[in-house]
């Protein structure tokens, strides 16, 4: 064995001391060292970041989930069983890679295995907003929900009704009948930047608050998963694991502002592969405040068909830049046709806003109303034009559309619309009042009626108008009985639920 003197023993200890720093070593004699085991210090301190000023400060993410995590709540969404309701539970069909995570297996089900007459029980989260008890979560959590309910970071439990939902970003808001919960603050999306930690906490694969980090790995994503015909998808890709469960969750900075809802992940198997993606906070406080003000989202439209600048688009149209958003056509009496944008122009700037992609495009425009005018700033034949548009709605107007704010919708869960003459006259009935759309509520949880049914009767007394039948609804105590038709099911059908004490 070979011999080390004590001035070589101690360098190789005091190099150990300056790489490991978790070791005490002291002499007893001159022949034998004893090692002392010390707990070691938090390992925050051992990472280091720069804070806004540039001044170094230990990276920790302790502050910020325990902030956090008080506010970010577990939802359980329970649906019929698929035999019960005429119409509904159908598969949808989702483009590879996603099929497995966007549809009914994104969020968790429980009861994988769907029985005769056994109610399905999905799993999601949710994000408080609101200390007066308003929730954002996805659309897809509570969507064809007939029960509703959310689980506090402290176990409280509360049922839910639905406020409203946009399919077109995949978001909803519901809420609890709750007071001075805690809350987390929206902060203005476009200030993340690619390489910015970020925490993402929800409660995935039956783990309720769980949290994990990542940083922002890319901003504007496409991923073509929502299928409404005014889909928004401009979402913040992130490296922090999401999981079945997490959708609806919370995506925050390190001061705990809520930069984004997740939604999605990029999975062949269903489970995290490396990338999640979700729905920026600026265009979540539009949707939010739309439904909380209108009670139904106000999108503007500009009428582009777009595809994303690149090298061999900018090759093939001889474009001398390599980003932005290229006109394809224009959609007939669009706004943007109407104020002079051409096709072939190249959107380069919203406002204060540069376009890089179709992506940025549509995050811009979703953060306006029908009735806004914004500036454009288009590239057309090499020189910069600025053109100012006027948005529209869906319906090709530029006023806002409105829903009614009444408390008997909500706890109905319907909205309602008049029947239009033409489809009056093809089922020969003269009256009527239209169930455009259901959320959870009581109408979904005591009936089978589906959406699209048709109410021509209240107890027996026929129903002219919306708001005949609100006026009838709201002044009942007791039990209700509906009777109507569906346009594409033959026969009369009857509903009959309470209402009132």
């Amino acid at each position: 064995m070979n011999t080390l003197n004590y001035k070589t023993l101690i360098g190789s200890i005091l190099a150990m001391i300056l790489c490991i720093s978790i070791y005490h070593f002291s002499f007893v004699d001159n022949n034998t060292v004893k090692i002392e085991h010390i707990t070691a210090q938090g390992g925050h301190n051992t990472v280091m970041t720069l804070d806004n000023d540039g001044n170094i400060k230990p990276l920790t993410f302790t502050n910020t989930a325990e902030e956090v995590l008080e506010a970010v709540v577990h939802i359980k969404s329970t649906q019929l069983s698929g035999g019960a309701r005429i119409g509904t539970n159908q598969p949808r069909n989702l483009p590879d890679p996603f099929q497995d995570f966007f549809g009914e297996r994104f969020f968790r089900f429980e009861s994988p295995r769907r029985m005769p007459n056994q109610p399905r029980v999905g799993s999601g989260s949710g994000v408080i907003i609101n200390d007066k008890g308003y929730i954002v979560t996805n659309n897809h959590v509570i969507d064809n929900a007939d029960d509703l309910e959310v689980t506090l970071h402290d176990n409280r439990t509360y049922k839910a009704t639905v406020i409203g939902t946009d399919p077109s970003t995949d978001l909803a808001l519901i809420q609890i009948k709750a007071q001075n919960l805690p809350t987390v603050p929206l902060v203005n999306s476009e200030d993340i930047k690619i390489g910015e930690w970020v925490l993402a906490v929800g409660n995935p694969m039956g783990l309720n608050s769980t949290v994990t980090a990542g940083i922002v790995s890319a901003k504007g994503r496409n991923i073509n998963i929502l299928k409404e015909k005014f889909a928004v998808e401009s979402f913040i890709q992130t490296d922090a694991a999401i999981n079945p469960g997490n959708s609806g969750g919370a995506l925050v900075n390190l001061d705990g502002g809520l930069i984004g809802i997740n939604t999605a992940i990029a999975s062949p198997t269903g489970s995290y592969s490396g990338y999640g993606f979700a729905v920026p906070s600026n265009i979540v406080n539009k949707v939010v405040e739309d439904l909380l003000t209108y009670g139904v989202v106000q999108r503007g439209v500009l009428g582009v068909m777009i595809r994303s600048v690149d090298g061999n688009l900018a090759k093939e149209k001889d474009i001398k830049i390599n980003d932005g958003a290229y006109v394809d056509s224009l959609l007939e009496n669009s706004a943007a046709g109407k104020a002079g944008i051409k096709v072939g122009d190249v959107i380069t700037k919203v406002n204060d806003t540069n376009i890089k992609s179709s992506p940025d495009l549509q995050a811009a425009i979703a953060t306006h109303r029908p009735g806004d005018e914004i500036t454009v700033s288009v590239l057309r034949n090499d020189k910069p034009i600025d053109i100012k548009v006027t948005l529209i709605n869906t319906e090709g107007h530029n006023g806002i559309i409105e829903k009614e704010h009444k408390e008997i919708l909500t706890i109905l869960g319907a909205q309602l619309k008049d029947i239009d003459k033409s489809i009056a006259s093809k089922l020969q009935i003269d009256h009527g009042v239209k169930v455009t759309k259901l959320y959870a509520g009581k109408l979904r949880k005591h009936t089978q009626m589906r959406e699209g049914f048709i109410i021509t009767r209240i107890d027996g007394e026929k129903i002219k108008s919306k708001n005949e039948l609100i006026e009838k609804l709201e002044s009942k105590n007791g039990g209700v009985m509906l009777e109507g038709i569906y346009e594409d099911i033959p026969g009369e059908y009857y509903y009959a639920f309470g209402l009132g004490n």
